[in-house]
């Protein structure tokens, strides 16, 4: 891709006039990846990390684009991990069993608080993006038919937790102090 002078004054046109210009009858990871690459000349950095390449092919494939969904996802995957080691957390989040899940759910808590001590509204919101898409993740490996009934009942479990961090962050801590402690929780959890 050669041009850069994009007449588009919002991300969505910009999104299209790439897409268009690029005159492609399928859209995979190359194509999405040079759209992000135009979203970020064009609008910055914060244009770019906030575009997901599924929401990019989401959008134009609404236009008409036929996806590559193997590609699409593959790359989305990826654009997710890395936006996860530069704006989240350092380290890895491991929701594989209910002590580690725990030990995540701390560690976003503790990434939350310092972004919120040091102002960082951009670092917030990124964070807040990341944790979203990773209960969409433990929401849709729960529904999966090849996992056991006690690893989606974990992973339900999960996806609440993170629901109500994203709903009352300030509330969360004492919340889930007391989600531990409930008969319902201690019953699916007594082995644990």
């Amino acid at each position: 891709m050669v041009k850069n002078n994009w007449n588009s004054r919002t991300k969505h046109e910009l999104i299209i006039e790439v897409w268009e210009y690029l005159d492609c009858e399928s859209v995979g990871s190359r194509e999405l990846e040079q759209i992000q690459k135009a979203l970020h000349q064009h609008f910055g950095e914060g244009a770019s990390s906030s575009s997901s390449p599924a929401s990019i092919a989401r959008t134009v494939a609404n236009e008409g684009a036929r996806l590559r969904h193997p590609e699409v996802f593959e790359c989305d995957r990826r654009w997710r991990e890395e936006n996860l080691k530069k704006w989240a957390l350092p380290g890895t989040l491991d929701f594989s069993d209910l002590s580690s899940a725990f030990a995540s759910v701390v560690k976003l808590e503790e990434r939350r608080l310092q972004l919120q001590v040091d102002s960082d509204d951009k670092g917030l919101k990124n964070l807040r993006e990341v944790v979203a898409v990773i209960r969409k993740d433990l929401l849709l490996k729960a529904r999966s038919k090849i996992i056991d009934d006690r690893q989606k009942t974990l992973l339900k479990e999960v996806s609440h937790w993170l629901s109500v961090w994203l709903q009352s962050p300030e509330l969360f801590s004492d919340w889930l102090d007391l989600r531990r402690r409930s008969p319902e929780f201690r019953k699916s959890f007594e082995a644990d």
